[in-house]
């Protein structure tokens, strides 16, 4: 007799407003019989899942969602313990670095501490505007994602070690431009620019000025 191998539980977890990797989605629903795919934007509807992949999360899980499945996953863009917290991948790029690294690690009540179960590296040529880099991002997060499931429930996890950094969320204020400041100097912050979320703008003689900044053809 043949028995039926176990289907696992997956959900990913995206906020309704910060919902960018979404369409990279169907990827997975085209892979193997091995799992159950779903999503969701609320961490509280999700339980008793094998796996959630929590992708592009702005705010801190509590100890009782995180313990109501199996295994938390996080996605984020830095060499961990470095750069933990908000917008990582940002705050490195105004840094003037274009070689950063992405990290999968265990989701766990202390902010962005787990164990890491994968980290890749994610380059820049220092000339991407803020869609390519989410598409390279979003490309390599796939293939960390494919490579997790694969393996999976044969994998194994190492802790971080090193001096934990901390970088805060970036708002609309981060996107202004000034004035006295040459666009070479400033073109790191126009790089990492949304157009429709926060797009760049500068004061002058009383007035708000909004730009927007694409390659040309």
């Amino acid at each position: 007799m043949i028995l039926n191998k176990k289907k696992y539980r997956v959900t990913f977890l995206i906020e309704k407003n910060n919902d960018w990797f979404s369409r990279y989605l169907k990827t997975f629903w085209k892979r193997n019989k091995k799992y159950f795919f779903k999503v969701s934007s609320n961490i509280k509807n999700v339980s008793n899942q094998d796996i959630v992949f929590i992708l592009n999360n702005t705010k801190i899980i509590s100890k009782k969602n995180l313990l109501k499945n199996k295994l938390n996953l996080v996605l984020h863009s830095s060499d961990l313990p470095k750069d933990k917290g908000g917008a990582p991948l940002h705050w490195q790029i105004l840094r003037g670095k274009n070689k950063l690294s992405l990290c999968l690690f265990e989701a766990k009540e202390k902010l962005d501490s787990g164990n890491i179960y994968v980290k890749e590296r994610l380059v820049f040529n220092g000339s991407e505007l803020y869609d390519e880099m989410r598409e390279k991002q979003a490309q390599k997060m796939i293939l960390i994602i494919n490579r997790f499931l694969t393996k999976y429930p044969n994998v194994k996890s190492y802790k971080q070690k090193g001096k934990s950094t901390f970088n805060r969320l970036r708002n609309t204020r981060d996107s202004e431009l000034k004035i006295f400041k040459t666009i070479k100097d400033q073109f790191n912050l126009m790089r990492i620019s949304d157009n429709s979320k926060y797009p760049l703008f500068f004061k002058y003689k009383k007035n708000k000025y909004i730009l927007k900044i694409f390659k040309a053809d």
